[in-house]
């Protein structure tokens, strides 16, 4: 069992659209250019130890289908028309999640050549969990305060 991580290492926007209605959420993931660190934490979730189902989360290769965009990567000039494009076919209301230290701020990668930084700049985020690479309980956390707009700090231990 992990331990424990920060629970500041997820940060929230303010809430600006209603709560999910308790229905299953669709994950849409786009991959910015990333070392597949973040990756490899995401795919953990659909372990037996984190089972994101049970939450009612699952993944869908569509945006127009997306509930909630999650990004990972670095973001680079090259990635913006793709992401805006993406964000641009989901229906709303549209949720973003900037996954990990590069889409939150460019990580190890601020100042390279072509690397803008936050993905903020590009897109509304709603919820940025930080971490090189974030855990999965983190992941976990920060997709349940995107649908619920609670402090992750609430969840506390449990959630291990």
């Amino acid at each position: 069992m992990a331990a424990m991580s920060d629970p500041a290492a997820v940060e929230v926007a303010a809430p600006t659209w209603d709560r999910f209605p308790r229905r299953s959420v669709a994950l849409r993931h786009l991959d910015a250019g990333s070392c597949n660190g973040c990756e490899s934490e995401l795919s953990l979730l659909s372990s037996p130890d984190y089972d994101l189902t049970r939450y009612g989360f699952s993944f869908t290769p569509s945006p127009k289908h997306a509930d909630i965009l999650v990004v990972t990567g670095v973001i680079t000039e090259a990635m913006v028309p793709v992401i805006r494009q993406v964000f641009l076919q989901m229906a709303a209301p549209k949720r973003v999640l900037a996954l990990g230290a590069c889409a939150a701020d460019g990580g190890i990668f601020v100042g390279a050549p072509g690397v803008l930084g936050s993905l903020a700049g590009i897109v509304p985020v709603t919820v940025t969990v930080a971490g090189c690479p974030p855990s999965p309980g983190d992941i976990l956390r920060g997709l349940l305060a995107v649908t619920d707009h609670r402090d992750p700090r609430a969840f506390g231990e449990a959630m291990e």
